[in-house]
């Protein structure tokens, strides 16, 4: 890949016979973006606003995979990877206690173990370090970038600016956990920590166990993510775009450039195509001449109707990893990481143990019905999204590998891609994202 698709700075905004002129090449035919996700929506909608023509593409519709199941919370903090000191040691003892929030589909470990060998590679600080100071450039400033994003399209009556709250057993719980605040400091976030009355006051409905805070401002929180796509997705087609639904097989390409996508049986003429389906990005990257370690980080949420109490803002409780997020009419309990790849049903043991652990944090928490979901978010070996052109094709963009911050980092990841897609130079280093870092 050339170094202008990967380093620079520029404005975003110009009209298109500009951005045509400045492009590697022409584009006379749409974009075509394959997924409908938070990525691929984000996507169109730059597209858009830069003057292209977008096509968006998805088996089941907007917003129905992992866009709608995530926990909603717009975590700008969240540049931490799972991969810090530590995790070696500690992910065995957490795969055979029932009570941590880690499982393993065993029949599955023979096919996860050569993902699973490189990603613990990076388990260790120098890469930790490496990664979230890349993370926070997709991230770091996601509130802003939603409200940018959805300006104008219906769809902003969905975000919500918040705090977000980690809660812990107490102070030491929280030192315990000090090589990744200090991470986070140093990366310019803020908080307030909050214990003794301090605690009690602010967070009232939870157990007597937890009795210490971290309050962080510049948050956020989708209260429905799934319909928060979908009305994006609608806008992306009240402004000229197309919505189809069907699987892509293929890109069509001829002497080295993208010239149309297969899907439902036809082939559909494009100029460039943006591959934006999260885990199932793998077999497209594939024919594309990219084998890309990429893995379905299990992820499942629990939403309680008609709850008696709510916290009043999105919480992270620490102990059992994950959050609460109230949200329009219930509250979803969100997180627990499983691996066991993309066939294979979900299974009951952690979504037992998301109620055991929101019962146990919050004594007397009663609701009137509930629904539980599992989907997938796709995790690469090195915690890091992959973001840009292909290699060697010119046209063939790729857009994924969020992990559990697909949400949070979705409209930056289109902003990008729209960048790099005109032939501008966004203005952020792009390299660490770069497709070609794993070409052959």
């Amino acid at each position: 890949m050339e170094e202008y698709f990967c380093r620079g700075s520029g404005n975003i905004h110009a009209p298109f016979e500009r951005l045509a002129n400045q492009s590697p090449y022409a584009m006379n035919n749409p974009v075509v973006i394959i997924g409908a996700g938070i990525v691929g929506v984000s996507t169109a909608l730059w597209l858009q606003r830069d003057g292209f023509k977008v096509i968006l593409i998805d088996k089941t519709g907007p917003g129905e995979g992992t866009s709608y199941g995530n926990g909603g919370i717009l975590a700008s903090c969240s540049v931490v990877p799972v991969t810090g000191p530590g995790l070696i040691s500690a992910a065995p003892q957490m795969l055979f206690n029932p009570n941590k929030p880690l499982f393993l589909k065993w029949g599955y470990l023979p096919k996860l173990f050569p993902w699973l060998f490189k990603y613990l590679r990076h388990a260790n600080a120098s890469e930790c370090t490496r990664i979230a100071n890349a993370l926070v450039h997709i991230v770091g400033d996601s509130l802003t970038d939603h409200q940018a994003m959805a300006a104008g399209t219906g769809a902003e009556k969905w975000i919500v600016p918040s705090e977000y709250s980690y809660v812990y057993n107490n102070r030491a719980a929280f030192e315990a956990d000090a090589f990744g605040w200090n991470l986070r400091k140093s990366l310019g976030f803020k908080w307030e920590e909050l214990e003794g009355k301090a605690f009690t006051d602010t967070y009232k409905n939870f157990a007597p166990e937890l009795g210490f805070a971290v309050k962080m401002p510049n948050h956020g929180k989708i209260t429905d993510p799934g319909r928060y796509v979908k009305d994006l997705a609608a806008h992306v087609v009240a402004q000229g775009g197309q919505l189809i639904q069907a699987e892509v097989t293929d890109v069509v390409r001829e002497n080295g450039h993208v010239t149309g996508v297969r899907a439902g049986g036809e082939t559909i003429k494009c100029d460039a195509a943006v591959v934006a389906t999260g885990v199932w990005s793998k077999n497209l990257a594939k024919k594309l001449g990219l084998t890309i370690p990429l893995e379905s980080e299990r992820g499942y949420h629990v939403e309680l109707w008609g709850v008696n109490k709510l916290p009043e803002t999105p919480v992270m409780i620490v102990s059992g990893k994950f959050v609460a997020t109230p949200m329009e009419g219930r509250l979803r309990l969100a997180g627990v990481v499983e691996f066991g790849g993309i066939d294979a049903p979900r299974s009951q043991a952690p979504i037992d143990l998301l109620l055991k652990n929101i019962k146990a944090a919050i004594p007397g928490l009663t609701w009137k019905d509930q629904q539980v979901w599992m989907g997938h978010r796709p995790a690469t070996v090195d915690s890091l999204p992959v973001i840009g052109e292909v290699p060697g094709i010119k046209g063939a963009y790729l857009g994924f590998g969020h992990h559990h911050i697909g949400l949070t980092g979705g409209p930056k990841t289109g902003r990008l891609l729209s960048q790099i897609i005109a032939g501008r130079q966004p203005n952020v280093d792009t390299s660490v994202y770069c497709p070609s870092r794993y070409a052959p």
